[in-house]
């Protein structure tokens, strides 16, 4: 396993940061894809064996089951200050006017409702899941640095908003001397790269940390385009975001892994890891191959032959994942 600083904090994470939105209870969340406990334990173990060290989860999945099945399996497999939690708020956790969102009443409920089902006193990175139009986002930053100085949280960080949204956050928390954030979690892979346009040179030149979100592009890298899967099948939200002029660029994955003796999945990530602003994808892992692959993908070095016959064929897509 290879370790780098978060952005420009001291703080050290594994290279690839395991994502736990597939481990939940499945009648508890939208997604049948889902692991129960029993299921997930195996794979979270895999992972803190192979030295992943980063662990994201958030308070929506499986309605927070997704935090209490991580947490048990990480307090019986690691040690608390070796590994980094990170977890976010924002989405529908209960019904009524207060039951989501960025305010105040929100993040000071939901950080609490975290700690106790992760089963733990801090977070080391707490993010705020999306943008919310509905909440100042003094508000919002004021409470975030009110969790900080609390000890619940070490660092926060932000998700999927436009570039302008994250930058007038930060010169609010700048001006106001409150905690920044530290990453950006956004979406970000072969066949979805509008956020190379306008956010990723933002978090360069502020010296923020990627960690991108669907690195596989919820697996349509890792297969011949049009193959079915039940997530495929089931899963909604990422019907929309790849369209048929992506095929173009699976097929091209196909090839160089062909050539190379590699998965689909090992270049796509190879690919990811070899831009200069990504610090840890998430990687999602509901077999065991699927880590096996991830731990390769950081040996694969692809040269820039390869890198160009990987980024040509993309095309602008419409904005998506915020």
């Amino acid at each position: 396993m290879q370790y780098v600083k978060l952005g420009s904090t001291g703080m050290d994470v594994s290279r690839l940061c395991l994502g736990c939105m597939s481990y939940g209870v499945p009648e508890r969340g939208n997604h049948e894809w889902t692991l129960d406990e029993e299921r997930s334990r195996p794979l979270i173990r895999q992972a803190v064996e192979a030295g992943v060290t980063f662990f994201d989860t958030a308070n929506v999945y499986s309605d927070g089951t997704s935090e209490e099945i991580v947490g048990r399996a990480l307090a019986e497999f690691a040690r608390r200050e070796e590994i980094v939690i990170a977890t976010k708020v924002h989405g529908v956790m209960r019904p009524g006017p207060n039951g989501r969102g960025l305010s105040r009443k929100a993040i000071m409920t939901e950080i609490d409702n975290s700690l106790r089902r992760l089963g733990t006193d801090y977070v080391d990175l707490y993010q705020i899941h999306r943008w919310d139009p509905r909440t100042p986002i003094e508000e919002t930053m004021e409470a975030l640095h009110d969790v900080v100085k609390a000890g619940k949280a070490r660092y926060i960080g932000a998700s999927s908003m436009y570039a302008w949204q994250f930058a007038k956050a930060q010169y609010t928390a700048e001006r106001h001397g409150w905690t920044r954030f530290v990453s950006m979690q956004n979406h970000y892979n072969l066949l979805y790269r509008e956020e190379e346009r306008e956010m990723l040179p933002l978090c360069a030149d502020q010296g923020v940390g990627v960690l991108p979100w669907s690195p596989l592009a919820r697996g349509r890298l890792t297969r011949e385009w049009g193959t079915d899967t039940l997530r495929a099948r089931t899963d909604e939200f990422g019907k929309g975001l790849y369209p048929e002029g992506d095929r173009e660029i699976v097929e091209a994955v196909g090839r160089i892994a062909e050539a190379r003796g590699a998965t689909r999945a090992q270049v796509a990530l190879a690919w990811l890891l070899r831009q200069p602003t990504v610090t840890a994808p998430i990687i999602g892992a509901t077999k065991e191959h699927h880590l096996q692959d991830a731990l390769a993908a950081l040996d694969l070095q692809l040269d820039d032959k390869e890198a160009e016959q990987l980024e040509q064929p993309y095309t602008p897509h419409a904005v998506s994942g915020h």
